[in-house]
């Protein structure tokens, strides 16, 4: 029997048009579901293996040679956000973190401010354990829902994963779809001036007119990666359009047509002039996925 499934699956998408660095090669298949009972029919009757899941594509980088399988997209769907009586904001997947971060502060919430300068969707910041300004994602958790690959939904606490500096583990095959956050009652002006003063940080001290992934290196232990590239005299480091921002060194930024192969091949620069003046390994922050173009 068929079903009638919600949604647009569109093959041979271009997904440059789904990331924020605007690189990356066509995804094989790409559905945009309209409701979770839309994604929960695709998965059990229409996708392809391999998964990838995407939300505003604002921590990966895509490949020139795109992405096989089906690629699933998030953003913009599974966005509803609420307040129960007890206080628990429940929010999907696909709804942006900095929607959450106002959400929290207008509602009298506080511990969620960190979140309005993380360009991403909640399901991105679950997956990486996301964080900004001292706080991280997986602090606020109380359970979150998991989708299966056979499309059955499940509620797990947060003891049930393994929460480390920008890693979670325990989720599998799975995909999180939501999640109960548990803050601290507070006053909201107060609240909102904290808010926006992290915005303001954020908008003077990052490169945010030009297209990037954000953060591309974690944190090595006692010291920041942005510290260690402007060290090693890496700010300004170009391969073709793509460049190692002036004004923030831990951003590579593309400057209008840089291409994945560009901007990875300045990750890899990076991180072996930081080892070989400093002896750190910095670890990549962003996931790169997909096939290298054919040449």
């Amino acid at each position: 029997m068929m079903h009638s499934i919600g949604g647009r699956l569109r093959l041979g998408e271009p997904m440059h048009r789904h990331t924020s660095w605007r690189v990356g090669g066509p995804a094989d298949r790409f559905y945009m579901p309209g409701t979770l009972e839309d994604l929960q029919a695709f998965l059990q009757h229409f996708a392809v293996a391999p998964l990838t899941w995407l939300g505003l594509g604002s921590n990966v980088l895509v490949r020139d040679g795109g992405l096989r399988g089906t690629t699933i997209c998030l953003a913009n769907t599974l966005d509803e956000i609420t307040l129960d009586a007890s206080g628990l904001i429940r929010a999907g997947a696909g709804v942006g973190a900095v929607k959450i971060a106002h959400f929290a502060a207008k509602a009298g919430f506080a511990d969620a401010e960190f979140l309005a300068g993380i360009p991403g969707t909640l399901g991105g910041c679950l997956s990486m354990n996301a964080g900004a300004h001292g706080g991280d994602t997986w602090s606020l958790v109380e359970w979150v829902e998991v989708l299966h690959p056979d499309g059955q939904v499940q509620r797990l606490s947060r003891a049930e994963f393994q929460i480390g500096y920008r890693e979670v583990l325990g989720q599998g095959a799975a995909c999180f779809i939501a999640a109960g956050l548990r803050l601290t009652p507070a006053d909201s002006d107060t609240v909102m001036h904290r808010l926006r003063a992290w915005q303001e940080y954020r908008a003077a001290t990052q490169p945010l007119e030009w297209p990037s992934c954000g953060s591309v290196f974690r944190n090595p232990p006692g010291d920041h990666a942005a510290r260690l590239i402007e060290a090693a005299e890496l700010k300004g480091m170009r391969y073709g359009d793509a460049e190692v921002s002036d004004q923030h060194a831990n951003f590579i930024i593309n400057r209008g047509s840089a291409r994945a192969e560009e901007i990875e091949a300045l990750v890899i620069r990076v991180r072996q002039e930081v080892y070989n003046r400093f002896g750190i390994d910095l670890q990549p922050e962003m996931r790169i996925i997909g096939e290298v173009a054919d040449v």
